[in-house]
């Protein structure tokens, strides 16, 4: 199998690196290994195989004139992805996932000290005297001393990956680093379904906080929300993780979300989780804050996902058909 895709790189190597020469030879590439493994079942060996397939492909010049594919000589060159360049790329995104999880698990551990400085000012439960309002304000600071590192954070992981913005475009890539590739995203899925299960949930059990502080007393129910937040902050830290590390794989492969078509699709998500996920944790902030209902906000975020999630249901599915 490897014989035949190395075979394929040297065939293109002299072509243009087109989107329509990329096509070609992934078309190529899945024709060859579907009568190589039918060669392999007639019981013809490993040799056997690839150079009946080889052979019964031929010349390049021959093929692309069968097909009546003209040279698309006037098209642009795509980036190649070189081994060198693939590797630095999937361990840069492996730093700035967790750059990214720990800063926005900072953000939340900020609410949540917000909360339970305000609450324990309001139970006076500190070594000293304050009204509320100034208790509100040392909450304010004590959580802008970790959201303003975090935006830091944010700032710098978007330079650095800065230098790889070509690879949300198209590029081509060798068949033998691409199998160097999948075997890794082989090795991790285990780890990643572990994350996902460990994350998930979390999310769910962290509910339970505000159940249990509202059954000791409505003054506890604040006590709560800090537990809550936590619990989604770690949730989220392991999303945005072992998320981060998936998607350099796939983003390397062109596979799931960074297919051709989920592009166009992830670019309008992102635009709305944008909007919609900041003005959820406002409602809940603003409700539990002005309103003191701590004892049942929580449930903005579960149904925030839930409508997000039809929503791209639904969007997916339009899309689709437009496709089709």
């Amino acid at each position: 199998m490897d014989t035949i895709a190395s075979y394929l790189d040297n065939m293109f190597a002299s072509l243009p690196r087109t989107r329509q020469m990329l096509t070609l030879k992934e078309e190529m590439l899945a024709t060859m290994e579907e009568k190589y493994q039918e060669l392999k079942q007639e019981g013809k060996t490993e040799n056997e195989a690839v150079g009946i397939v080889i052979s019964e492909f031929g010349n390049i010049d021959e093929l692309l004139a069968e097909l009546n594919i003209p040279l698309p000589a006037e098209e642009a060159a795509l980036p190649v992805v070189t081994e060198e360049e693939a590797l630095d790329f999937m361990m840069m995104k492996k730093k700035t996932g967790l750059l990214i999880g720990l800063g926005v698990f900072m953000c939340l551990a900020g609410a949540a000290l917000l909360v339970l400085i305000s609450a324990l000012v309001k139970d006076s439960l500190v070594g000293w005297e304050l009204s509320e309002d100034a208790g509100y304000m040392v909450g304010l600071a004590a959580m802008f001393v970790l959201v303003v590192p975090a935006i830091g954070i944010f700032i710098y992981t978007g330079m650095k990956l800065e230098k790889y913005k070509y690879l949300q475009g198209d590029f081509v890539i060798a068949s033998s680093l691409k199998g160097m590739i999948e075997n890794r995203k082989s090795a991790f899925a285990p780890s990643y379904t572990v994350s996902l299960i460990s994350g998930v949930c979390l999310a769910v059990l962290s509910p339970v906080a505000i159940f249990i502080a509202s059954a000791v007393g409505d003054r506890a129910t604040a006590y709560g929300v800090p537990v809550l937040l936590m619990f989604v902050g770690i949730a989220v830290f392991l999303f945005i993780y072992y998320g981060t590390i998936r998607e350099s794989y796939n983003m390397l492969l062109q596979k799931e979300e960074f297919t051709k078509e989920k592009k166009e699709e992830n670019r309008v998500i992102g635009a709305v989780a944008s909007v919609v996920w900041p003005l959820a944790a406002c409602i809940f902030l603003v409700s539990g804050f002005i309103y003191h209902r701590w004892d049942i906000n929580w449930v903005i975020f579960p149904v925030t996902g839930i409508l997000f999630g039809t929503f791209c249901g639904a969007y997916s599915i339009l899309k689709g058909r437009g496709h089709a």
